[in-house]
């Protein structure tokens, strides 16, 4: 289990101003919200809550983004102690099991985000059983989705799907963690297997030549034949999907740091360096890597924030290499850039930590607006640069 610091370096570090506003918005968002739950977007700097839909009430936990609420109270808790935040985060654990045990809305690779940061998280830090009982539950059912010939864990829909039937995204490459975690609790050699397989297959196929990344790809689900890539929400199937790059970067970090595959750290340079290649002049990413400078293309604050965490844990993996330091001073880069330009100022302004992130372009959904995981991963690598040596959740 992870500790909080001491109380005076709390304090100290709470004070930091970029860190302050972003816990004053956290802090105030648990006092709108209760224990429901925000949409994945602002709407005009201002989070509704999740929409009615099915089953589900108004603020339910469905969908794939409803974690990382929680995962940034849990940020929240570990920087300040400050007990608001643990309980909220609790009382989103206990909701979390339900949600796994009653079996509500589980078809989807996505379970990896949602149980690692809701779920994960709280046995990391509090050896809380339940949490750790509900994780595991959610680590079988995201093996339900391996598909054997093909070698990997399919994204989206039901398996019989003909539409959804033997894709994957590069998205999942953070799912994986949920999987190696299980396997460090449970021995169960198929956790780690699936992850070792669904990687190499992503590094093979998701990753092309010129080292910029498909967002999709497709496997024929019976022979495992690699079929074609293709775009879910880039600008075209052939570009670069901002945040799909980003996922990569931190993606095959954790990956190469759980399995020890010196290819996915290779990877992960890989799409790092392609990124960095392909920044505008303020170190923020359009929301596609085929925008450059004087185009009037919407930023993704959100992919630049993800790919901090990730060059923050490329740092990491490498200590006292030159590569270290240029991860770091990338990271730093960015993450100065995010503080100074797209947090919002005051932090009452908005609901979100910071502006500017872009959801899904082509269906012009959440686009110039504030996201949950952009929230999130901004949270996240304020926390890595106030705390070095800080151990992530995933």
């Amino acid at each position: 289990m992870t500790s909080t610091p001491p109380t005076q370096e709390r304090t100290a570090l709470a004070a930091q101003p970029a860190l302050a506003g972003a816990l004053s918005t956290v802090r105030r968002n648990i006092a709108a919200f209760g224990d429901l739950y925000p949409d994945d977007t602002t709407q005009d700097d201002r989070y509704p809550l999740r929409p009615a839909e099915g089953i589900f009430a108004e603020g339910g936990n469905r969908g794939w983004t409803t974690s990382f609420w929680p995962g940034m109270q849990w940020l929240s808790w570990e920087i300040t102690g400050d007990e608001v935040f643990r309980d909220a985060a609790l009382r989103h654990a206990a909701d979390f099991e339900r949600r796994v045990r009653q079996g509500e809305d589980l078809d989807t690779h996505d379970l990896g985000f949602l149980y690692t940061l809701a779920s994960v998280a709280p046995w990391r830090l509090l050896g809380d059983e339940d949490a750790r009982q509900a994780a595991l539950l959610a680590a079988d059912h995201l093996m339900k989705r391996f598909l054997e010939p093909a070698g990997i864990i399919q994204a989206w829909g039901d398996l019989s799907d003909p539409a959804q039937r033997g894709r994957t995204i590069i998205d999942s490459l953070m799912n994986m963690p949920l999987l190696t975690w299980a396997h460090e609790q449970t021995g169960d050699e198929r956790f780690a297997d699936a992850v070792r397989r669904h990687t190499i297959q992503l590094r093979d196929h998701i990753l092309r030549e010129d080292d910029s990344t498909f967002h999709t790809f497709y496997w024929d689900a019976e022979t495992g034949e690699p079929l074609r890539g293709a775009t879910e929400q880039g600008a075209h199937d052939d570009s670069c999907w901002a945040r799909g790059q980003a996922w990569g970067i931190y993606g095959f970090a954790l990956n190469h740091r759980a399995t020890g595959d010196a290819s996915l750290l290779d990877a992960a340079w890989r799409c790092a360096d392609y990124f960095l290649a392909h920044l505008p002049a303020d170190d923020v990413p359009f929301w596609d890597l085929v925008y450059h400078d004087g185009s009037d293309a919407p930023r993704d604050s959100s992919a630049a924030a993800i790919a901090v965490c990730g060059f923050f844990e490329l740092a990491d993996l490498e200590p006292g290499t030159v590569r270290a330091e240029r991860a770091t001073s990338a990271a730093n880069a960015i993450l100065d850039s995010l503080v100074a330009r797209y947090a919002p100022e005051p932090p009452e302004a908005s609901d979100a930590l910071i502006l500017h992130g872009v959801y899904d372009l082509p269906k012009h959904n959440g686009v110039d607006e504030g996201t949950l995981w952009g929230d999130y991963f901004y949270l996240e690598a304020l926390t890595r640069r106030a705390l070095p040596g800080w151990k992530p959740y995933w």
